[in-house]
């Protein structure tokens, strides 16, 4: 599983803007969606993520939309991304959330949400470029030493490019995975080049030292809008790239046992 970035923000919306017992006005969008988000929010938490479970909050988006019609702001865009977003990742129905996508790109193209969905879009395509058996585009950046860091120092190396952050769940629970292959393997040339996502530099650092990470980190503090994640179109973390010593792609989102086989059988090659 990966943390992804539209998924984020919907997560954020629901933990976010939830009111403090404040009860929503009649025709303020905004109050209304955190009112309705906040019935979302208690289901979820109990356990009722089914379609049937949410079946008035449902209707609740489309009486919000209906009474709101004709209004073209990010807020009521953001009714029906909501929407969208509950048949996406809580219901796993991406033909009816992928319908509502399409609605709102329709109905809200200069809205926030349509917006990211369009630079989503954009970076699907980096992404689906980067395949095994294409180079993987080097960089010249930093890492936290302030020393070089590109694809390019590393030649004749099998290098694992890791984005992730500390507070990624799944990156921290394939982390042992990752630190057993480097331990076992960095002697005979495997290389890690970790890209972070976190926005503070501190706990990043004391992470990494408490983990025994002893790899380059590069980090900008931008989280989301990292410079390097921006450029290679990474909205879903964890995500790797094991590179061969000419810079090849190999392997993409290689984990456990799969990326200690992977890692041996570049290494054997070399």
């Amino acid at each position: 599983m990966k943390i992804k970035l539209l998924a984020s923000l919907a997560v954020g919306l629901l933990l976010l803007s939830a009111p403090r017992g404040v009860a929503a006005d009649k025709g303020d969008a905004a109050a209304e969606l955190k009112a309705l988000v906040t019935k979302i929010q208690t289901k979820l938490r109990a356990g009722e993520q089914t379609e049937a479970a949410l079946a008035p909050e449902l209707k609740e988006f489309d009486d919000l939309l209906a009474e709101h019609k004709g209004e073209k702001t990010d807020v009521v865009a953001q009714i029906l991304f909501m929407k969208a977003q509950l048949y996406e990742q809580v219901f796993k129905d991406t033909t009816k959330g992928d319908a509502l996508i399409e609605q709102l790109k329709r109905d809200f193209p200069d809205s926030g949400p349509a917006k990211m969905i369009r630079l989503e879009a954009e970076a699907k395509k980096v992404r689906d470029a980067l395949k095994a058996g294409t180079k993987f585009p080097d960089f010249s950046e930093k890492d936290t030493a302030g020393q070089p860091l590109s694809i390019a120092n590393y030649k004749g190396k099998v290098v694992l490019l890791d984005f992730w952050a500390t507070w990624c769940a799944p990156c921290r629970a394939e982390l042992p995975n990752v630190i057993k292959t480097y331990e076992a393997h960095h002697k005979d040339g495997f290389k890690i080049i970790g890209i972070s996502l976190d926005q503070d530099k501190q706990k990043l650092e004391s992470f990494t030292k408490e983990q025994n990470m002893t790899w380059p980190q590069f980090f900008d503090g931008k989280g989301w809008q990292n410079k390097l994640a921006v450029k290679y179109g990474i909205h879903g973390i964890p995500a790797t790239f094991l590179l061969d010593g000419q810079g090849t792609i190999i392997g993409k989102d290689l984990r456990g046992e799969d990326l200690e086989e992977a890692v041996t059988k570049a290494l054997a090659r070399k």
